[in-house]
C-alpha cells in the first residue's frame, strides 16, 4: 500500500530527495505522492520532520 501525506505537511521539501522513483511532488496545498509510483520503501518517512507521511 502507497504512502500518503497528511495535512500536517508543511510543504519543506524535505522527502521529495528522498524518494528514489520520484513519487513525490508538489500539490496545490502540500506535497502528495503518486500511488502508482510509490514503491512503499519508506525513505520518505524517515526524512520528513513532521511525521507527515504514513502508509495509506
Amino acid at each position: 500500500m502507497a504512502y500518503v501525506i497528511t495535512d500536517t505537511c508543511t510543504s519543506c521539501g524535505a522527502c521529495v530527495s528522498a524518494c528514489p522513483v520520484e513519487a513525490i511532488s508538489e500539490g496545490p496545498d502540500k506535497y502528495v505522492i503518486d500511488p502508482n509510483l510509490c514503491t512503499d520503501c519508506a525513505l520518505c518517512v524517515d526524512e520528513c520532520p513532521f511525521d507527515s507521511i504514513e502508509q495509506g
